[in-house]
């Protein structure tokens, strides 16, 4: 008989657990089932609504760093609403803009409040954004907060800082609060009109040797798409797939998981046009998200036609010249590694239009340009 009752003693407890095990799961919240990658035909159908969109990456020429842009002692409304202006005057109709996950983790009201800026002002002037989460460029690999570094004299683009950074990306452990950055903007904004697209990783195969960017990356797509937000995602392929630079794992993961293909290219025109024959395979809109230098034969008159005939969107590097000092080339090195700066203005500029004043750099460009952007 005490078996018989310790047996029944068993099986009550035993379903007691089991109700408490049900009634937990009926009332924690469903984990998101992630979205799927678009179809081409739903990507297509998406482009072919839009219009030939034609724009710049945009950095305010007070600011040479991802923090800078962004952190309240630094944001100047009046400046961006000025130069924003002239990207309007060209006829641009959409903009690039980096964002700083740092900012946001320090102070997430304040970088809500002047993302909504930047949208809001974009906006004022016509123009849709390609807001862009990380990056593996430039040349601090682990960003910080605090009092920015300064450009050196002479040098192209001196200081501008990976996102998150080697030491985030390079351990799982501090992914959980990266998760919450994506999660938070993505779904702040994943039905605004005023949103173009979501750039989620810029040039994943830059320092590929240092950065292990795949699991990182692989897990910024699958946050993106738990959101499921109604704009197309990507990330560029950043060297021609097969040559020295190329990484083909990276390329591999962002062509076969972008809902848009895009890429970057600072090379002539016949080396942009071998990028969009490639990429035309894939059957889905194609996006040019870095172009335009100069002095490598990557200029606006002969590869802004390009991209209007193939409807390519495009992105050139620049806008108005200032503390990134785009208007200098890459420096050559010297045998230890080291960058040289110049010590003269280059006679030709290679990023950039304008000067701080809103003078074009070459006023024959800027109406060239117009020509071409012109909605007659």
């Amino acid at each position: 008989m005490k078996k018989i009752s310790t047996l029944l003693m068993m099986v009550v407890l035993l379903c007691g657990v089991q109700a408490a095990e049900a009634k937990k799961k009926a009332v924690e919240p469903a984990k998101p089932v992630p979205a799927e990658r678009w179809s081409e035909e739903k990507a297509n159908a998406w482009y072919a609504a839009q219009e030939w969109p034609v724009g710049c990456v945009f950095v305010p020429s007070n600011t040479a760093t991802p923090v800078e842009m962004w952190a309240a002692e630094y944001f100047d409304e009046a400046l961006i609403d000025r130069e924003l202006g002239l990207a309007q005057s060209l006829g641009f109709n959409v903009i690039r803009l980096f964002m700083c996950d740092l900012v946001w983790q320090k102070d997430r009201e304040g970088f809500m409040e002047r993302l909504e800026k930047y949208v809001s002002l974009s906006d004022k002037h016509g123009l849709r954004l390609l807001l862009t989460f990380f990056t593996n460029g430039g040349t601090i690999k682990n960003p910080h907060l605090g009092p920015q570094p300064q450009p050196e004299p002479g040098i192209h683009n001196s200081v501008w800082m990976s996102s998150p950074g080697r030491d985030v990306v390079n351990n799982p452990e501090k992914w959980p609060v990266i998760e919450e950055y994506v999660k938070c903007v993505i779904g702040r904004y994943k039905d605004d009109p005023r949103i173009f697209a979501w750039c989620l990783y810029n040039e994943p195969e830059n320092a590929w040797k240092t950065f292990k960017t795949l699991p990182f990356m692989e897990a910024v797509y699958r946050w993106a798409r738990e959101v499921n937000p109604s704009q197309p995602l990507t990330s560029p392929i950043w060297a021609y797939p097969g040559s020295g630079n190329c990484v083909m794992p990276v390329q591999a993961f962002v062509l076969a998981n972008s809902d848009i293909i895009s890429f970057h290219c600072y090379d002539n025109v016949e080396a942009c046009r071998r990028y969009i024959l490639l990429l035309k395979q894939f059957n889905r809109p194609i996006v040019c998200s870095e172009w335009m230098a100069r002095t490598r034969g990557s200029d606006f008159y002969t590869i802004l036609p390009l991209f209007k005939r193939n409807k390519v969107a495009c992105f050139s590097y620049g806008l108005v010249n200032g503390k990134q000092q785009c208007h200098y080339p890459w420096n050559p090195k010297d045998k230890d590694g080291n960058k040289i700066p110049f010590t003269e203005e280059p006679p030709v500029w290679f990023h950039d239009i304008f000067y701080p004043d809103g003078t074009p750099w070459n006023p024959t460009e800027v109406e060239f340009i117009r020509s071409l952007t012109s909605r007659k």
